[in-house]
């Protein structure tokens, strides 16, 4: 069973990232299964050549691997260890990609209660974000057994071009932790330098221009990350206050980061 060469393969979280992914999947060779809460989601996806289940425990029983793409951690173990749940139906030996953005602590724990079961927990979480879905141009950030994360590799060729393995399970979701502080504190910066450029007379557009040509460029101000709705943001920067504290480790800009991320939507109304 370990050996197997990874055909099937299902979405949990068939949303404006799941959807794409499983359509990628479904057109390059793999047999795609998709589940989802929302029945408009699966309906969607059905469209494009996903078989849906009508539960996790019935996707699982069919893949030889499985992706969580849940919006929240409580969500994730829900799909997994609650009602119908991944481990329900799933066989021993089976991967479970956890590609949700959840604690490094948390997806540890996730791993050892799969393992309990028989299953592979991998960390699996993406970078990029919708656009880059839809264009299966994604980034994947690995980490759990390597063997087993290197036997994923062709499915996540379907909708990812970039693709690391960062180290033992959790790796995966510290690698995806320190990207999102650092995207959201340049999302801030950026959003802080423009308001005052245009408070002081300088067209917004042209400063742009500028900004993309000098010290300051960053992929944030180029892809226009901050322009779209922000809904992970502060749960992202939670994420790494939480894992800051429990390591004991300062991180004052972190906070402040959260602090003006939420300002920033609330000016928005998001």
């Amino acid at each position: 069973m370990a050996e197997q060469t990874i055909k099937t393969v299902g979405m949990i979280g068939l949303g404006k990232m799941g959807n794409p992914m499983a359509r990628l999947l479904a057109s390059k060779g793999f047999k795609a299964v998709g589940y989802d809460v929302s029945d408009a989601a699966c309906k969607a996806s059905a469209k494009n050549n996903v078989e849906i289940a009508a539960s996790p425990a019935a996707l699982a029983a069919k893949c030889d691997l499985v992706i969580v793409l849940t919006a929240f951690e409580h969500q994730a173990e829900d799909a997994l260890f609650g009602k119908s749940g991944v481990v329900e139906g799933a066989r021993k030996g089976t991967i479970v990609g956890i590609a949700s953005t959840i604690s490094a602590q948390g997806m540890r724990a996730i791993a050892k209660r799969l393992a309990e079961k028989g299953l592979v927990a991998l960390d699996m979480p993406l970078c990029r974000g919708e656009p880059f879905a839809e264009a299966g141009t994604l980034l994947v950030i690995g980490g759990g057994d390597k063997a087993a994360f290197e036997r994923c590799r062709p499915a996540l060729q379907a909708f990812a071009t970039s693709i690391y393995y960062l180290g033992d399970v959790g790796a995966g979701q510290v690698g995806k932790m320190v990207n999102n502080l650092i995207l959201w504190a340049c999302i801030s910066a950026n959003y802080e330098g423009f308001k005052l450029g245009e408070k002081l007379g300088v067209d917004r557009k042209v400063m742009r221009e500028m900004l993309l040509d000098s010290s300051a460029q960053n992929w944030a101000l180029g892809s226009g990350a901050g322009d779209r709705p922000l809904p992970w943001a502060e749960k992202d920067m939670m994420v790494v206050l939480e894992e800051a504290d429990a390591a004991r480790v300062s991180l004052p800009l972190s906070g402040t980061i959260k602090e003006v991320i939420k300002g920033i939507k609330i000016e928005r109304g998001e």
